[in-house]
């Protein structure tokens, strides 16, 4: 079997260019004992990806140039020498950027896709729904009643987290740039909705809103973004207030280190608490999250939302308009 994928061409800092990836033709070995082959169906493509092409090992091992890249990705098992896994299952693994590979069954996850779609598995049953999930349950501990700003709103993890949080008994406001994505963000049930890119003043925008809706002001902030983003968020929010830092998206593709918010004494004086997580250090959490999300979509309270580019070909596309915001929701490709 032949199978293309896409390979790093080189390391990097700076803004993605289309010239940093190159498509390859490689052969697809017959599974010996203990593997399987699998077709991808769906692919996913996430922002923490980009700290992976810089060529330095954070908490996870950098890409290499020339050799195959990874990612989440839902695919159909084709043949299997492994007595747990049977042709026709559904795999959840991480052999993503490719239409088609052979490996050990070992660390594959059986998903069911006459449950919920298969692409749901990357998406708000996966790892941006669970990453939602612990920012809100364990990290910010956010209580019935309290206000939650939810940065990047439309995104992944923010359409997944405005829903989550109303669940809760949470009022919402959430941050997105431009009105077709503020609009969504109403949708899924946020009580207001700031269009970040028509103020000049993020601050007082956010204090607008949550007078708008009642409230007493900002308990609680969702951390994607970072840059001015933060420093809003330190000054709006209430005394005690929690900080989940899930992702700062903002700074991905700076080639050189930036200042810091100029506010930071704001963490002192309202004795603000801000944690920074990587979503793996909780999967303890899973069960729980998968019986609540079920509970809550019996219930008509959760929808997935989801950006479909199609072709193995048009991953690099797809991950770079994660920096431009050209998704809403879950950004996948289709193969």
């Amino acid at each position: 079997m032949k199978s293309r994928e896409i390979h790093l061409t080189k390391n990097f800092t700076g803004p993605v260019k289309p010239d940093y990836f190159e498509l390859a033709e490689v052969d697809v070995p017959e599974p010996n004992d203990g593997e399987v082959q699998v077709k991808n169906e769906w692919l996913s493509v996430d922002p923490y990806m980009r700290g992976r092409m810089i060529g330095v090992k954070t908490y996870v091992d950098p890409f290499k140039p020339g050799g195959s890249m990874e990612g989440g990705a839902v695919g159909r098992i084709v043949k299997s020498k492994s007595d747990k896994y049977a042709e026709g299952d559904y795999v959840f693994s991480m052999h993503g950027w490719r239409e088609a590979w052979t490996a050990p069954a070992k660390g594959l996850m059986k998903v069911d896709a006459d449950l919920l779609p298969a692409q749901t598995y990357l998406g708000i049953a996966g790892m941006p729904g669970l990453t939602a999930y612990v920012g809100l349950k364990r990290i910010i501990d956010l209580k019935d009643g309290e206000t939650l700003w939810m940065s990047a709103g439309a995104g992944a993890v923010g359409t997944a987290g405005i829903q989550f949080a109303k669940a809760m008994g949470a009022k919402v406001i959430a941050t997105a740039g431009g009105k077709d994505k503020c609009a969504l963000c109403e949708q899924l049930g946020a009580d207001a909705a700031v269009d970040y890119k028509a103020t000049d003043d993020l601050a007082g925008a956010l204090r607008a809103a949550a007078k708008s809706i009642g409230s007493k002001g900002i308990d609680a902030y969702y951390e994607n973004v970072g840059g001015d983003h933060l420093e809003a968020a330190l000054d709006v929010l209430n005394q005690y207030g929690r900080i989940a830092a899930c992702g700062m998206i903002a700074r991905y593709n700076d080639d050189r280190p930036v200042p810091g918010p100029a506010n930071l004494v704001q963490i002192v004086g309202k004795s603000l608490r801000m944690q920074g997580f990587i979503v793996m250090d909780h999967v303890d959490l899973n069960d729980a999250f998968i019986k609540d999300l079920s509970d809550w979509m019996m219930a008509g309270k959760v929808q997935s939302k989801e950006t479909v580019y199609e072709g193995i070909e048009n991953m690099p596309e797809a991950f770079m308009g994660l920096f431009s915001g050209t998704n809403t929701g879950k950004m996948l490709v289709k193969l």
